[in-house]
């Protein structure tokens, strides 16, 4: 078998499918934004999309297992980037998310905090020998997690916050995660569900119930998921070529969190089946490219980033058609930000990284 590495073996078939969300992504954001304040966002979501690739084909490249042996020292450094997100971080709309980069550019730390947590939850279980869960391994496994989902809920963002639980449930779950501890955890959290909600911001608590009656605060927080209602309604099955709700900016932030509403109005639900049906392809691929991975830490990062992905799709698709809270997810590959999408391109990396090496010795 060879020991060498080879593009040959890069998952070409997953990244045509994720290039297709991209394309569509960026065509929905220059008809979503052409007559607004954000015209061109499509042009630099263009640009974010070649940094990804090379990014990726750069991920691709390191050896995923070096990267392990090194996880401890890049956990530290994410923990210090969010203290510094809290300390010098830049300020918009009541939240501290963001550092101001040379150049003017701004850096979101919490998004590739999750590359960081994904490495380190694979080492984690990776270097456990049961083949049951401890109790104190369970509380470990906790704790990696924790500490940065701590640090961002205080910034407050609290949607990228509950984007590392996936990343630590489905550790825990493939790590042997027992029935007993899995209601242990159940009844802990509905004990614990109420006080938190309490502790939330009253904003917070607003988006996270709102969707239940969007009517009962028709102007405030029921606004934007009315609009999507009506937008996803109004595309019927074809589309609507007229895209009344996106063009006359009665929906809110269309090219980001908004973007699969936006969609679906103009492309009804034929166009949105289309999508999911493109993101159930790449997860399936992600799946399998777990089960070809040469060893249990490939395996846990591949499906770390199945975990994280399908937690997006879930909660953005769920939000825009009434069924989740508003949490400010964006829907990966097509909503427009630079952070995600670099995430998301370095996520793929670590994927192509993991099946290069599932035939080296």
């Amino acid at each position: 078998m060879s020991r060498y590495i080879s593009f040959r073996d890069f998952d070409w078939i997953l990244l045509i499918f994720v290039l297709l969300i991209c394309g569509l992504g960026v065509l929905e954001i220059r008809s979503a934004t052409m007559h607004t304040k954000f015209a061109g966002a499509h042009i630099k979501q263009l640009y974010w999309i070649i940094g990804g690739i090379g990014g990726m084909l750069l991920m691709s490249l390191l050896n995923y297992q070096i990267l392990l042996d090194r996880v401890h020292w890049m956990y530290i450094a994410s923990i210090a980037s969010l203290m510094a997100v809290l300390v010098f971080g830049q300020k918009y709309l009541g939240a501290k998310r963001w550092v101001r980069m040379p150049g003017g550019q701004h850096f979101q730390p919490s998004e590739w905090v999750k590359l960081i947590l994904i490495l380190a939850v694979a080492k984690y279980f990776a270097d456990l020998q049961e083949r049951e869960l401890s109790w104190r391994d369970f509380m470990k496994a906790g704790a990696i997690v924790a500490i940065p989902m701590l640090m961002v809920l205080k910034q407050p963002d609290l949607g990228t916050a509950l984007t590392y639980m996936p990343i630590a449930l489905m550790g825990l779950f493939l790590g042997g995660l027992r029935a007993k501890q899995a209601l242990v955890v159940l009844v802990l959290a509905g004990i614990m569900m109420p006080i938190a909600f309490r502790s939330l911001k009253s904003y917070q608590r607003d988006r996270l119930t709102s969707f239940m009656q969007p009517d009962a605060d028709r102007q405030g927080s029921g606004y934007q998921v009315i609009q999507s209602l009506i937008a996803v309604g109004s595309g019927g099955i074809w589309g609507s070529s007229n895209g009344s709700q996106t063009h006359l900016d009665y929906l809110p932030v269309p090219q980001t969190d908004f973007i699969f509403a936006a969609f679906a109005e103009e492309h009804g639900f034929v166009g949105a089946l289309g999508v999911l049906l493109l993101y159930f392809v790449v997860l399936m691929r992600l799946t399998q490219n777990a089960q070809t991975a040469p060893d249990r830490a490939g395996t846990f990062v591949v499906m770390g980033v199945v975990a994280v992905l399908s937690f997006h799709i879930l909660v953005n698709v769920g939000m825009v058609v009434g069924f989740m809270p508003v949490t400010g997810i964006p829907l990966p590959l097509m909503s427009y930000g630079g952070s995600s999408v670099l995430f998301m391109f370095l996520a793929l990396g670590m994927v192509m990284n993991v099946r290069m090496r599932r035939f080296v010795n």
